[in-house]
């Protein structure tokens, strides 16, 4: 029997729920080298082909063999600028360990003795860190053919989140001067206020976006474009655009009660704590109502983070921890990563499957007080291939909750795009792009990442952000 992967070691869950230390640690020297040496080097590695962005991991594995760590960094580099980052929150159990040959046909996630690449990628990328590592940039002349333009081109980056950073990296690498655009006051998008910091910490974020820096992209934050700045205006100032905005606004329920005090979105609160600092209160001018029962609706890896968010602030505010997720599948069907839900269920979150929330009720002050629910049962599958949960008559029940957060999902800003109409979207919002060259409705403009559609994943907004950047530089030299 195939050994089991060599699991990274973590904070104990009464430890870590205290705090916002990062709950999974590094593995170390000898324990990535054990685990890289696990790889079989197939001769047809099927693992690349579960990376959105393509790492060539046969590669960058046997070089840890080989503890050539510095090769191993530029090799996940030349396809992958954020390895600290994806070595953390990319659900690898879902894509290239799922493609390992050591998982097991028919499993709907990794096998136990997949190689655990994104623990290995993590290694690599903190390497590169720790030691100062740069690649080299390749020179504009090397990649870009100008043709009549005699000048360097300059391209505009719209947004600071995945999509933004990525394309910008794949540009800056090849000389291309970059500007980014960021509308909040830090650069990050949804790493920085979507992500907990026991997730992603902010210096290894902050690293990551430096590296940048380096290669001589500037950010230029509290500027919104669509406001400050029209996209005419953009086209006018650069060689080409690239449109990274995201999907920042929440989708709510749309059910009685949703006005009291006490709800919030998923995209409310952790922005309140990630990004404003509200866990460090009142170090940090930020409040957040912190509640004794509290309720997260929603099934991915937003409702897994708010939630274990939540947990934690009822802990560090002398609260008894309780915390429970409302899911209307069930765990089956659950989006959200594995690892999260196993952590999840560690530090004492409960789960209710099967469960709809039809009203919110409060009190005489306009707090929330419970929650009107109805269970289901699984029907017939739907357009995401998950089966649809039906209500099931007489079934309404209540329960006592005085803080919910709502994480059914996030849909476009339109802030851009109800100003620009030539720029065409779909009945959602979502810029409509080629799927092949990113390039919207209007040329010389690309997009791509949520606000395209994406399928919510940092690496696919990034596989994404990469096809737009190869465009951007084909149409440069046009």
């Amino acid at each position: 029997m195939t050994k089991e992967a060599i699991k990274a070691k973590e904070l104990s869950p009464l430890k870590r729920i205290g705090n916002f230390q990062e709950v999974t640690l590094a593995y170390g020297e000898e324990e990535a080298l054990e685990e890289a040496k696990r790889c079989l080097q197939c001769k047809n590695p099927v693992c690349i082909s579960g990376c959105p962005v393509e790492i060539d991991i046969k590669k960058f594995i046997y070089q840890i063999t080989q503890e050539d760590y510095k090769g191993a960094y530029f090799t996940i580099k030349e396809k992958n600028n954020f390895a600290s980052i994806c070595g953390r929150i990319c659900p690898a159990e879902y894509q290239c360990r799922k493609t390992c040959v050591l998982t097991k046909t028919g499993e709907p996630f990794a096998s136990p003795e997949a190689i655990n690449i994104h623990f290995l990628e993590r290694f690599a990328g903190d390497y590169g860190i720790e030691h100062n590592l740069q690649p080299t940039v390749n020179r504009i002349s090397n990649t870009v053919t100008l043709g009549p333009k005699p000048e360097i081109p300059k391209v505009v980056v719209v947004g600071s989140g995945p999509a933004g950073l990525c394309c910008a990296g794949e540009l800056a690498r090849c000389g291309i001067k970059v500007v980014i655009f960021e509308s909040l006051h830090k650069p990050g998008g949804v790493l920085r206020y979507g992500i907990p910091i026991f997730r992603l910490p902010q210096d290894v974020l902050e690293a990551e976006i430096d590296y940048l820096k380096t290669l001589g992209v500037e950010i230029v934050t509290n500027i919104v474009i669509g406001r400050a700045k029209s996209l005419e205006e953009l086209r006018r100032e650069f060689s080409a655009v690239f449109l990274g905005l995201g999907a920042g606004v929440p989708y709510f329920l749309n059910i009685k009660g949703e006005n009291l005090c006490n709800i919030y979105s998923a995209n409310e609160f952790l922005t309140r704590v990630n990004l404003m600092g509200a866990y460090k209160f009142p170090e940090f001018h930020t409040p957040v109502n912190i509640g004794k029962k509290i309720i997260v609706i929603g099934g991915g890896n937003t409702a897994m983070d708010a939630a274990r968010v939540a947990l934690r602030l009822q802990k560090m505010n002398k609260k008894k921890p309780d915390v429970r997720i409302f899911y209307r599948r069930s765990e089956v069907e659950m989006p959200a990563r594995r690892l999260e839900i196993v952590h999840a269920k560690e530090e004492g979150l409960k789960f209710e499957f099967l469960v709809q929330p039809i009203e919110f009720k409060g009190n005489s002050k306009g707090w929330l007080g419970k929650i009107k629910s109805l269970r289901c049962k699984l029907g017939e599958l739907d357009s995401s291939g998950r089966r649809r949960p039906v209500a099931l008559p007489g079934s309404k029940f209540n329960m006592a909750c005085d803080m919910a957060i709502i994480a059914v999902g996030l849909g476009a800003n339109k802030i851009l795009t109800s100003v620009t109409r030539e720029l065409e979207v779909d009945k959602w919002g979502d810029i409509i792009v080629n799927s092949v060259t990113m390039e919207t409705s209007i040329k010389g403009v690309f997009a791509g990442g949520d606000i395209v559609g994406g399928e919510g994943t940092v690496i696919e907004a990034m596989s994404m952000a990469k096809k737009g950047a190869r465009s951007i530089i084909k149409y440069l030299s046009s």
